[in-house]
């Protein structure tokens, strides 16, 4: 059995994908293969269809219905435009030429659709007052690429948000040398790039040091607006660009919130004794001497850098002393598909106080 690509026009033959902006179905294309069968196997035997949507290419596939009877798909008809099984569900089934099927997960043709139709209702609506025209969402790939929507910021944002985010997001055009933050200024927006790449810098004993660059579909601006702090490093775009921003209040209301997943010292407690990982992200000369049982120590700042380090499968409970440095910490890490949670209050305000760090 081997795999080759689908070509996007290929997908748009197919319901409800062809529904989807030219943007998302070249997406997909790039994700999912042609899965091809010889004749007289059983394509599902090993996998099934559970939790996917599978198509007939090409072929003709015989189909065992759960009653018993039996029917027959052929590619490039008008029943092969649907995933085999949705109309009846099959029991069993049997390639009766060679085929060409192609499966795609189900999550992610939700998540597809749920940003596309959203993006559509908010570009037919009026904007925000004061906010300028919505350009066309559909096509914004590197803001809401589908890597974005799978595991980044937008992926556990609550349905009922999409539309007014998408609403409240403004566009600005940005040049060349342009500094869009600046260290130890106050927070005031959360911004994605669209287009372009900046450079983030810091001052560092005097000497400007260079921690990273970013590109179309990163964010920035959050750790400010999250933890309530002055502005921890300057962020200076090296080539001509749009960023998307929101204002901190929308910012709060409609990502910071849902994204920020808070938990007592006892309900912590309770997750790591099942497994999760405590995660200090104070300064090392903090961690070693006022630290939790178990705990791995990776400071604020380099939590960005370090993240990829992480377990995208275990949950980390994160904390500092207040709570402050942790939340944005934890929503960093949220933003990038990690299961975090907060530890309200820090180990100042937490439950046990202090009581319970080891020395």
């Amino acid at each position: 059995m081997t795999q080759d690509k689908v070509a996007a026009t290929t997908l748009k033959t197919l319901e409800p994908l062809g529904s989807l902006s030219e943007t998302r179905l070249g997406e997909l294309a790039a994700l999912v293969f042609v899965e091809h069968v010889s004749k007289n196997l059983d394509p599902f035997r090993m996998q099934g269809v559970s939790g996917q949507s599978v198509y007939l290419l090409r072929g003709e596939i015989a189909l065992t219905l759960k009653d018993g009877s039996s029917t027959v798909v052929v590619g490039g008809t008008g029943d092969a435009r649907y995933p085999l099984g949705r109309k009846a569900p099959f029991e069993s089934a049997k390639a009766i030429t060679d085929i060409d099927l192609v499966r795609i997960d189900d999550d992610l043709l939700d998540i597809m659709a749920t940003w596309d139709q959203l993006a559509g209702g908010a570009e037919r609506r009026a904007p925000e007052p004061a906010a300028p025209s919505l350009q066309n969402w559909a096509l914004l790939t590197g803001m809401f690429s589908v890597n974005n929507l799978r595991t980044g910021a937008f992926s556990q944002l609550p349905p009922a948000h999409i539309e007014a985010l998408l609403r409240r997001f403004t566009r600005v055009a940005v040049k060349r040398g342009q500094a869009i933050v600046r260290e130890g200024e106050v927070g005031d927006y959360y911004y994605v790039i669209e287009t372009g790449k900046c450079e983030v810098e810091r001052a560092v004993g005097g000497a400007r040091i260079k921690l990273a660059q970013l590109k179309a579909g990163d964010a920035f601006g959050e750790e400010a607006l999250v933890s309530g702090a002055k502005r921890n490093a300057t962020v200076t775009m090296i080539s001509d660009g749009a960023l998307f921003r929101l204002d901190q209040k929308d910012f709060n209301e409609l990502l910071r919130e849902p994204l920020l997943q808070r938990v007592t010292m006892a309900q912590a407690q309770e997750k790591v004794a099942a497994g999760a990982q405590w995660l200090d992200v104070r300064y090392p000369s903090e961690y070693q001497f006022d630290k939790l049982p178990g705990a791995v120590n990776i400071p604020v700042a380099e939590i960005r850098d370090a993240a990829r380090l992480l377990d995208q499968e275990r949950e980390y409970v994160v904390y500092c002393q207040s709570g402050r440095r942790s939340s944005a910490a934890a929503f960093l890490l949220a933003q990038r598909g990690y299961k975090a949670f907060l530890l309200e209050g820090g180990l100042w305000g937490g439950e046990r106080g202090r009581a319970g760090a080891t020395r």
